[in-house]
């Protein structure tokens, strides 16, 4: 314990702080040193009497060095009630663990301060900014190697057991302690192990379960939904009781859109990789599909983001083999897909179906998993040839050059649609038989932005290597055709064929009076 303080130094530290700014912070710290200072806060009344201002702008970002070489310092900044303080000595550790060049001393000063239980309590009962500055301590922590068997002991009898301060927690606080689980899960294969096997997934069921509070459900399902975009989740998630939750969400008619549609979208990334299919029985597939494709029928009477937000969900479901497989031959799905990506009513549905049907197709998967078996091929042909009948266009060619003259947006999913359709003979055929579509796709000027520009260039590529490949390609009346994509590949992407215009010169006589 450092030395209190004599009477007369207490008089010149209170006199000093009454006077103390902003641009006298080194002043005061020669005049009255950091151990002179503890001794003020370790006698109590001192440490009320001084302003909390003082204390915080004794510290600011450029000295926090300081506030990191004495422990004691930090112990009592996590246990004051003073928000500023807290936030203060929470940074201190967040420095002290992000800049550390010695990870292992680092932990080992936190180990011993028992700092990690203070965070936590902090984390629970501080403020906003406190709780942002918490996570990225904890998770700096995690990073370092026996860092992370302070938060997740090996015997698994620490301290502080994030499960049970969760029950004991308010709504609030467990919403924070989920997304401490979201940072930490993302960490590393080991912290990612360690949540499931503490159980602590089990608090997103447990908030996600109880939906009378519709802000602390949505909030559970947000924070869940950034723990899915890591590549590892689906492996643990699935085994859980999760996605049964999710799908009984999509389902409940009685739920908010806004929560229907972020569960909805959660499930598509939960299934948006291969393994989920062989980590998930497909019932639960099935029943999602069921409570999407009832979203989808009563699409008339449902909120427009519900609807973009279900077709979305289909998307990602068919951004795999296994996944466009299930879509195809398991369900009535794929055909509201295909049907809306068609359908002119409303922009916003037929931008997600369309994306949704580029996924379908295989836009995002490699060159050669882009086909699927026959069964699925021969539903994904059906389908789109029995839409085109049922349209005012009658054939597949005159329903994609429709997407190709709609607005940017429309034309750049159209384009992921016909890049992952032509790889189909009939498809391509179709195609290369409207000499629209390849006047529209080989035309370097029909798109403004990057984006679009890429996505023509993309699509122009995929059709003149289909074509490569195919007996198509021998055909006398297709000559010309092959002529045009051959030059359009060549020319790539950014209008590089335009004449290129020089910068001239503006002489301007100058205005005399």
């Amino acid at each position: 314990m450092e030395p209190s303080p004599a009477p007369g130094e207490l008089s010149v530290m209170l006199r000093a702080a009454s006077d103390f700014a902003d641009d006298a912070v080194r002043q005061f710290l020669e005049q009255c040193p950091l151990p002179s200072l503890l001794g003020v806060k370790q006698m109590c009344l001192g440490w009320l009497k001084l302003s909390q201002n003082v204390y915080t702008k004794c510290f600011p970002q450029d000295m926090e060095h300081h506030f990191c070489q004495t422990m004691a310092f930090i112990q009592a900044g996590l246990l004051t009630d003073s928000n500023d303080i807290r936030k203060l000595a929470c940074k201190a550790v967040l420095h002290l663990l992000d800049k550390a060049e010695d990870g292992a001393a680092a932990v080992e000063t936190v180990a011993q301060h028992n700092l990690y239980p203070l965070l936590i309590n902090c984390l629970v009962e501080g403020d906003e900014e406190i709780s942002a500055v918490i996570l990225d301590a904890v998770k700096c922590l995690a990073q370092i190697p026996k860092g992370a068997e302070i938060i997740f002991p090996p015997d698994g009898l620490g301290s502080v057991q994030l499960g049970k301060v969760a029950a004991q927690s308010s709504s609030l606080a467990r919403i924070r302690i989920l997304s401490l689980i979201a940072k930490l899960f993302t960490v590393s294969s080991y912290t990612a192990t360690s949540i499931r096997d503490s159980n602590l997934l089990s608090i997103f069921e447990d908030e996600i379960k109880d939906r009378r509070d519709m802000l602390k459900t949505l909030s559970a399902l947000e924070v869940l939904y950034e723990l899915v975009e890591h590549p590892h989740s689906n492996i643990f998630l699935l085994k859980t009781n999760l996605l049964q939750l999710i799908i009984d969400v999509i389902s409940d008619s009685s739920a908010d859109s806004v929560i229907r549609s972020r569960a909805a979208l959660i499930s598509g990334r939960l299934l948006s990789s291969a393994d989920a299919f062989t980590a998930v029985d497909q019932s639960y597939v099935t029943n999602l599909l069921v409570a999407i494709d009832k979203i989808l029928k009563m699409e008339e009477s449902m909120n427009t983001d519900e609807i973009e937000s279900a077709l979305e969900t289909l998307g990602l479901i068919g951004t795999t083999t296994q996944g466009a497989h299930f879509l195809l031959t398991s369900s009535n799905v794929a055909r509201h897909v295909v049907k809306s990506s068609f359908d002119r009513q409303g922009r916003g549905r037929q931008l997600a179906a369309l994306h949704a049907f580029g996924s379908i197709c295989g836009a995002d998967r490699q060159e050669d998993q882009m086909k699927l078996d026959g069964q699925a091929e021969d539903c994904l042909k059906r389908l789109v040839y029995t839409t085109a009948a049922n349209s005012p266009k009658l054939t597949p060619s005159a329903l994609l050059l429709s997407i190709l003259q709609q607005d940017p947006d429309i034309r750049i999913a159209g384009y992921r649609v016909i890049s992952g359709l032509v790889v189909r003979e009939w498809c391509l055929r179709e195609v290369c038989l409207n000499s629209e579509i390849i006047k529209l796709v080989t035309d370097p000027t029909m798109e403004t932005t990057k984006l679009g520009m890429e996505a023509r260039y993309d699509c122009c590529v995929a059709i003149n290597k289909a074509l490569s490949s195919s007996h198509l390609l021998h055909e006398a009346s297709l000559s010309e055709l092959v002529g045009k994509l051959n030059d359009a590949v060549k020319r790539g992407p950014y209008l590089s064929d335009r004449k290129r215009v020089e910068a001239q010169p503006v002489v301007v006589p100058a205005e005399r009076f």
